[in-house]
């Protein structure tokens, strides 16, 4: 009889213990992202976007909708900077609307590494550049 009641109450406890991870049947509707708890983090898509809120549990959460990118954040009033092909071997840069020297040309070879550096045109709009690079990146910095 105690070796029924000792099974009855560890498996109660193996039970309960697994509760605490269980998610409702509607929440898997989700689509991606990060999901993260203490040492945990999920990373994945499934589907569509879920209509509710992250699933909190203790310290384990899950949170449905698509993937999250990272957004530029566009400085209010900034121009509209264009870059096209122009002859063979050069690209066109130009901004809208025209600034005068409210923002100066920058560049360097890496989106995530190095300094800015102001291009040699500086405040000239539009300008003409080699395109002999693999890679360079632009952007206009209002100084």
């Amino acid at each position: 009889m105690k070796i029924r009641h000792f099974c009855f109450l560890l498996f109660a406890l193996c039970f309960s213990s697994a509760a605490q991870y269980s998610l409702p049947w509607h929440t898997i509707d989700g689509g991606g992202g990060t999901s993260t708890g203490g040492v945990y983090r999920v990373s994945g898509t499934i589907g569509q976007p879920d209509a509710g809120g992250p699933l909190t549990n203790g310290q384990f959460s899950v949170t449905g909708g698509f993937w999250a990118l990272p957004q530029a954040v566009q400085t209010e009033g900034a121009p509209t900077l264009t870059i096209a092909p122009a002859s063979p071997g050069f690209a066109l840069i130009s901004w809208t609307p025209a600034t005068g020297t409210n923002w100066v040309l920058q560049e360097r070879l890496s989106l995530t590494v190095g300094a800015w550096t102001n291009s040699p045109s500086g405040w000239t709009n539009p300008v003409t550049v080699p395109a002999t690079l693999p890679t360079r990146f632009y952007r206009l910095f209002k100084p």
